[in-house]
């Protein structure tokens, strides 16, 4: 027993120390970790500041920029141009102070505290924003890190819209509309984007507009009439079943141009210019190039004991490839009525022309 005692304290104390050793061991390796961070967060915050000044520096040449457009329009006066610039400088200096002054303070606080005492962010919160655009006065939501505001360019004169517009389509046949083989409910469809530039440099009262577009024209075919392709000629032929649905469609590729024209409001606020369209009347005069992308007959039909049947047959009608037409709009703000017409026609080198006109609506959302 006297045996069995003299070997466990010297165990028990073998065990001991190691424990000591171990819980060392890891104290030193939590202490180097935690410098590590440190350290990481330091040289983060020291980068931030090179960031601000280069930031605040870049806002400062816009700011330059903004006031010698207006110098040079004989909006503000040399004298007044040297004060503004003197002002933008100085406050450019000011933030850089500031900013770099709150880095710093940062920057102390892990210094002489554990790294859990700081949470380091990347010199912002996530926020969610609502603002109003100057220029279309709808509301804007930005949702994202929060960053210093950039001074605004002093004039915007070329803005991008999103062009959606729908309607009516049908056939100008050898230079007549009436009694079209087509249904009057074919329709067409068009989006695309649109680039608007104010053409003289005091005024917004005429806009190039340009930009692409896809287009959808469809023909609905009545009569229980189908499109046939005999040795060149496309034809219309009566169908030996009864048809439930014989379309033909058509996808374009365009490159529409316009010329707009109407009044507009002019904001002055100052540092820089808006002109604003928002419920003014426009008219667009122009017109379209591009290429057919697609062409697609569509036809649903029944057959005893075979049931629903629907086929879908392409590029099996000579149709023009190089797409080309005149079109117009006319309305207010953001809404218009619009027309098109295909010069080129629908299917080529045919004794009778066909020529596609679209009716309907059109919205340029900016």
């Amino acid at each position: 027993m006297s045996n069995i005692k003299h070997l466990i304290f010297p165990l028990l104390l073998v065990f001991m120390v190691s424990v000591l050793e171990a819980q060392e061991t890891n104290d030193t390796k939590s202490e180097s970790k935690s410098e590590i961070v440190k350290q990481e967060q330091i040289k983060k915050l020291n980068n931030l500041k090179e960031q601000i000044r280069k930031e605040e520096k870049e806002f400062l040449k816009q700011e330059i920029e903004n006031i010698n457009i207006r110098l040079d329009r004989g909006d503000i006066t040399p004298a007044e141009a040297d004060e503004l610039k003197n002002k933008a400088a100085e406050k450019r200096a000011q933030n850089i102070e500031n900013r770099v002054a709150i880095i710093d303070n940062k920057i102390s606080l892990i210094e002489r505290n554990e790294t859990s005492y700081v949470k380091i962010d990347d010199d912002g919160d996530f926020k969610i924003s609502i603002d109003i655009d100057e220029e279309t006065e709808s509301p804007v939501i930005t949702i994202g890190s929060s960053t210093i505001e950039k001074p605004k360019k002093y004039d915007r004169r070329t803005t991008v819209d999103f062009v959606f517009a729908a309607g009516l389509n049908n056939a100008i046949i050898d230079g007549q509309i009436d009694d079209s083989p087509y249904r009057s409910r074919s329709t067409f469809w068009e989006i695309g984007w649109a680039w608007k530039t104010r053409v003289f440099n005091n005024s917004n009262a005429v806009r190039f507009k340009y930009g692409f577009s896809v287009t959808w024209n469809k023909l609905n075919i009545k009569n229980n009439q189908y499109l046939v392709n005999d040795e060149g000629n496309i034809v219309l032929e009566e169908f030996p079943q009864q048809l439930n649905v014989a379309k033909y469609r058509m996808t374009n590729l365009v490159l529409p141009v316009h010329f707009e024209f109407g009044p507009s409001r002019k904001k002055d606020r100052g540092s820089y210019i808006r002109y604003s369209t928002r419920r003014q009347f426009k008219i667009g005069v122009g017109g379209y190039a591009g290429l057919n992308l697609q062409t697609r007959q569509k036809l649903k039909y029944d057959l005893p004991g075979d049931g629903r049947v629907k086929e879908k047959i392409d590029g099996a009608y000579r149709p023009s490839h190089f797409i080309y037409g005149l079109s117009g709009y006319v309305g207010i703000g953001n809404f218009a009525f619009y027309c098109k017409y295909d010069l080129n026609p629908i299917f080529r080198d045919q004794v009778i022309e066909q020529n596609n006109i679209s009716l309907g609506v059109r919205f340029d959302f900016d």
